[in-house]
């Protein structure tokens, strides 16, 4: 069966003590294998990449910001993977979005996040480094390092 395309828009949201809030949840197709991963999702029918960012940071944790003070993507991946019986192609692109501390509220979360998202979770560089949890984007670590050392990804 070929892959379903889609479109993402994927916020690394950054705290000032330089952690990164993930997400955790599992596929419904196999929930004994979770994971960790950054707020975001797919974009709607005509909706624009940063306005899909916007519109998911609110829905996945309470924060709403002007779409003016999202900036531009600092990452893009092309990544394939499997979720609830079908399997998919996406392509998707990361914003940094810094804040001093917020409190995660989900009650944003639709029908399909609120079955499959069961935690979040603020992570230090050294801990994703370190940890035997699954994350993703893989590359994670080593893209906060150079976005918050300020270099070109």
């Amino acid at each position: 069966m070929p892959a379903i395309e889609r479109r993402a828009a994927r916020v690394l949201l950054v705290d000032r003590d330089s952690r990164v809030l993930l997400l955790h949840g599992a596929d419904p197709a196999e929930p004994h294998r979770p994971y960790w991963f950054t707020v975001g999702g797919g974009i709607a029918e005509g909706e624009s990449l940063a306005d899909g960012a916007v519109r998911e940071l609110y829905e996945e944790t309470g924060l709403r910001i002007p779409r003016a003070d999202l900036g531009e993507p600092v990452w893009r991946e092309v990544t394939e993977f499997p979720f609830d019986g079908r399997r998919y192609r996406q392509d998707q692109e990361f914003f940094l979005v810094r804040v001093g501390s917020w409190t995660v509220d989900t009650h944003g979360f639709d029908e399909v996040e609120q079955g499959f998202i069961h935690g979040h979770r603020w992570w230090t560089i050294e801990e994703l480094e370190r940890t035997d949890e699954q994350f993703y984007p893989a590359e994670l670590p080593g893209l906060l390092r150079r976005l918050l050392d300020g270099a070109p990804c």
